[in-house]
C-alpha cells in the first residue's frame, strides 16, 4: 500500500521469508533432486500443500501439509512451508513452533530458519530465547546481510534484557473519544501552545481509486483540559489520499504527505514526482489555501513522506525512501533549508548517528531546534521500530543516538511520537488494550533525561497603529548570541494574530516588519524569563511617513562607551534592510542617555553613539545624506530617572522618519 503511514504500521506486517526459501523448496520438488523424506504419501501430501500454497488456499495448504510433517517426525520441507505460511498471515506462536522443529531435526539444512524464529521470539519479547537462535544463525549461515541481521538480534537481546531491568517512568493516557475512534490515528502534531492538535486518520471504510483513504482531523482542547470532537481539514482533504503532517508551531502551515495511485497519478490536475510527495498549504483566517508540492529538490522519484518543520519556519526534516536491490524498503531522515529566496536546498541526508542501515521513520524536531525524535530498528533496541533522540551538538552535528528505554520501547514498533512545546508532554500513536479499537492517540509525561530544552511562546496581534486593522507582517525572533534565526512566523492577514516560539536559555530580539511599515522592535532577555509562561505583546505598526518613530530595543553599546557590541547586529541588520527597501527615506539616528553623571558628557556620549548607527548604515551601502545623526543626552527621557529600569528605557536609540 502506497501511503503516507507507509511502514509505520509495523505489528500488521507480516514478516515474509527471503525468496531463497521459495526457491529451495520449488526446487526440491524437480527430477532427481531428493527430500528429507522417502515415504511417499508424505511427499505426496506435501506437494499437494506446496500446490495451495501457491495458491493462497490457506486451509488447504495447511491440512496437507500438517498431514504430511505428521506422516513423518523428520520431514523437515512440509514445516518450512507451514512456517512461513504462519508469518505472512500473523500467526506467530505457530510459526515458532514448526521453526524450532526444523531446528531440532537438522539445524544446518535451511539455517534461515532459525534466524525466523529468533526475529519472532525478538517481536515476541522473548529475549533469552531470541538470544539463542540469533547466536545459531550467525554461526549457521554464511550469508552476509542474514549474519547482519543476527548480529543487530544479538545486540537488541542483550540491550532488551537490561532495559527491562531498568524502566524508565512511563504513564500513557488515552487522549479520548474527541480524538480516537475504531479507525487508525497516527502521526500527531500540536501547536506551541498545545490548544490544537492535528492527526492523520486512516479511514477503513473509506477507499478510492487511488489506495487507502488518509485524511488530516484537527481537535481543540477544551476548557476542562479534554479534546474536543476532530473535525475533518477542509480544502486540504480530498478524495485522495494524503497523511503524516507537520504544523508550524503557529499552525497556520502544514506540509504533508500525498501519494500517488496505482496509475502513478495524484488525482485530478495534481503533479507528483515520486511515489509520494510533500506538498504545503496555508491557514487564512479558518480556511486553508489549495495545497502546493514543494517540487525538486525537497521531491525526488523516490518516496518522500513524514515531514517536520522547524520552528524557524526554514528547517524541515523528513523521510526519505527507497528500494534496495533485495526489494526492501530502505528509509532515512533528510534535512533541507530554505534561503532568502523562499527555494529550499539540496535534502542532505543525517549523520550516521542518526540514520542506520536500518529503518528510520516519524521524526520530530523539537520546537527547541536541537533535539530530534525519530523512530529506528537499525540499531540496538528492544526489538522492531524503537523511539531515539539525538540531541545537536555545539558544532551543528548531532550527537549519539538514545534510545528512549522500556517500557515506551517495546518488542513491537513505537512511532509517531511528538514532544510538545515545554517538552514535558509526549504524544504517540499506539494499538495497546484499552482503545478505541485500532491505533489511538495516548499522551505521556516525559522523563527529565529524555526531554528537550523548554520552549515558551509569544501570543499576539499586529495592528496598524492608526486604525486599528489587522496585518500581514513578518515575526521574526533571532537569537542574540549568534545573530542566528530561531524562529519565524506570518501574522494572519485577517485577523493579525500570530505565535512564536520563544528559546529559553538565551537573549532574543523579536522584529515584526510590513510593508509600508516602520518595523517594531522588542528585547527578551533571558534572565528576565520566568521558566516557560507564554508571553502576550500587541503590536502596533507606525506607515512610513515623516514624524513616525521606532525604539531600536536590541543596539547595545558597552558600558559609557559608544562602541557597538556584537548582539546590535541583528538590529542593524534589519535597519539596513529597511533603509534599502525604502530608498526615498531619510532618517534621524537619535542618541539619548539617563541622566547619571554631568550633562555635557552625557549629550557628547549620546551624539557619539548615533554617530556610530550611523557610521554603520554607511559602512553596509546606505548613502550618508540620507542619515542625519543627533544627540539628546538625558533631555528626552520616556521613564523616571530614579529607577534602574526606568534609567535603561532612557538608555536608548530611536529612528524618526524625516
Amino acid at each position: 500500500m502506497s501511503n503516507a503511514l507507509s511502514t509505520a504500521v509495523g505489528p500488521r506486517c507480516a514478516l515474509l521469508l527471503p525468496l531463497l526459501l521459495a526457491a529451495a523448496l520449488c526446487t526440491a520438488q524437480l527430477p532427481g533432486v531428493r527430500y528429507t523424506t522417502t515415504d511417499k504419501r508424505a511427499i505426496k501430501l506435501y506437494e499437494s500443500g506446496a500446490d495451495c500454497m501457491r495458491l493462497r488456499k490457506w486451509d488447504c495448504a495447511e491440512g496437507d501439509l500438517k498431514k504430511a510433517a505428521q506422516a513423518d517426525p523428520k520431514f523437515i520441507e512440509p514445516r518450512l512451508y507451514l512456517g512461513e505460511m504462519y508469518e505472512e498471515r500473523n500467526m506467530a506462536k505457530e510459526a515458532m513452533a514448526v521453526y524450532k522443529e526444523v531446528l531440532a531435526i537438522n539445524p544446518s539444512y535451511f539455517p534461515p530458519a532459525a534466524l525466523h524464529l529468533a526475529e519472532l521470539e525478538l517481536a515476541q519479547g522473548l529475549y533469552a530465547e531470541a538470544g539463542k537462535h540469533f547466536a545459531m544463525a550467525k554461526e549457521l549461515d554464511r550469508d552476509p546481510q542474514r549474519r547482519q541481521r543476527a548480529e543487530l538480534g544479538l545486540a537488541d537481546c542483550a540491550f532488551a534484557e537490561q532495559a527491562v531491568k531498568h524502566p524508565v517512568p512511563f504513564d500513557p493516557v488515552n487522549l479520548g473519544p474527541g480524538v480516537n475512534t475504531a479507525d487508525p490515528e497516527y502521526f500527531p502534531c500540536v501547536t506551541a501552545d498545545d490548544s490544537t492538535l492535528m492527526f492523520t486518520r486512516l479511514l477503513k471504510d473509506q477507499r478510492s481509486a487511488y489506495g487507502a483513504q488518509e485524511d488530516f482531523f484537527v481537535s481543540h482542547k477544551q476548557a476542562d483540559g479534554t479534546w474536543g470532537k476532530a473535525q475533518p481539514v477542509t480544502t486540504v482533504n480530498t478524495v485522495d489520499n494524503e497523511g503524516a503532517g507537520t504544523l508550524t508551531p503557529d499552525g497556520r502551515f502544514i506540509i504533508f504527505t500525498k501519494c500517488a495511485g496505482v496509475d502513478g497519478s495524484y488525482g485530478k490536475g495534481i503533479k507528483g514526482l515520486g511515489s509520494c510527495d510533500l506538498f504545503i498549504s496555508r491557514r487564512v483566517g479558518d480556511r486553508w489555501t489549495q495545497p502546493q508540492n514543494l517540487g525538486a529538490p525537497v521531491n525526488s522519484v523516490a518516496w518522500e513522506s513524514q515531514p517536520s518543520m522547524g520552528s524557524d519556519g526554514r528547517t524541515l526534516y523528513f523521510i526519505r525512501g527507497s528500494r534496495t536491490a533485495e526489494g526492501r524498503q530502505n528509509t532515512d531522515i533528510y534535512v533541507t533549508r530554505m534561503g532568502d529566496d523562499g527555494a529550499f536546498s539540496k535534502p542532505e541526508r543525517l549523520s550516521d548517528n542518526v540514520n542506520s542501515p536500518g529503518r528510520e521513520e516519524s521524526v520530530q524536531i523539537h520546537p527547541d531546534g536541537k533535539t530530534l525524535y525519530f523512530s529506528s530498528d537499525g540499531r540496538p533496541g528492544m526489538g522492531g521500530l524503537d523511539i531515539y533522540m539525538s540531541r545537536m551538538q555545539p558544532d551543528g552535528t548531532w550527537g549519539p543516538a538514545l534510545n528512549l528505554g522500556w517500557p515506551i520501547n517495546t518488542s513491537g514498533d513505537e512511532n509517531s511520537i511528538l514532544v510538545n512545546a515545554n517538552g514535558q508532554l509526549a504524544y504517540f500513536a499506539s494499538d495497546r488494550p484499552g482503545g478505541y479499537g485500532d491505533l489511538d492517540l495516548y499522551g505521556f509525561v516525559l522523563y527529565p533525561e529524555a526531554r528537550p530544552t523548554p520552549v515558551s511562546y509569544i501570543r499576539g496581534k499586529v495592528t496598524d497603529k492608526a486604525t486599528g486593522k489587522p496585518l500581514e507582517a513578518d515575526v521574526e525572533l533571532y537569537d542574540l548570541t549568534t545573530g542566528k534565526l530561531s524562529t519565524a512566523a506570518y501574522s494572519d492577514p485577517v485577523t493579525g494574530e500570530f505565535l512564536v516560539c520563544l528559546p529559553t536559555g538565551v537573549d532574543h530580539a523579536l522584529n515584526a516588519s510590513s510593508d509600508g511599515y516602520l518595523f517594531y522592535s522588542r528585547n527578551y532577555r533571558f534572565a528576565d524569563m520566568q521558566g516557560t509562561a507564554p508571553y502576550q505583546l500587541d503590536v502596533k505598526l507606525s506607515r512610513v511617513a515623516p514624524g513616525q518613530k521606532i525604539e531600536l530595543r536590541n543596539i547595545f553599546f558597552a558600558t559609557a562607551s559608544y562602541a557597538l557590541l556584537p548582539a546590535s547586529t541583528v538590529e542593524l541588520d534589519k535597519l539596513v534592510q529597511f533603509m534599502k527597501t525604502s530608498p526615498a527615506v531619510r532618517i534621524e539616528v537619535g542618541g539619548h542617555t539617563d541622566n547619571v553623571g554631568k550633562d555635557a558628557a552625557n549629550q557628547l556620549l549620546s551624539e557619539q553613539r548615533a554617530r556610530s548607527v550611523k557610521d554603520f548604515l554607511v559602512a553596509h551601502g546606505i548613502d550618508g545624506a540620507r542619515v542625519v545623526a543627533k544627540g539628546y543626552g538625558a533631555t528626552v527621557p520616556v521613564a523616571s530617572n530614579d529607577t534602574e529600569p526606568g534609567r535603561a528605557q532612557n538608555r536608548r536609540t530611536e529612528i524618526t522618519v524625516l
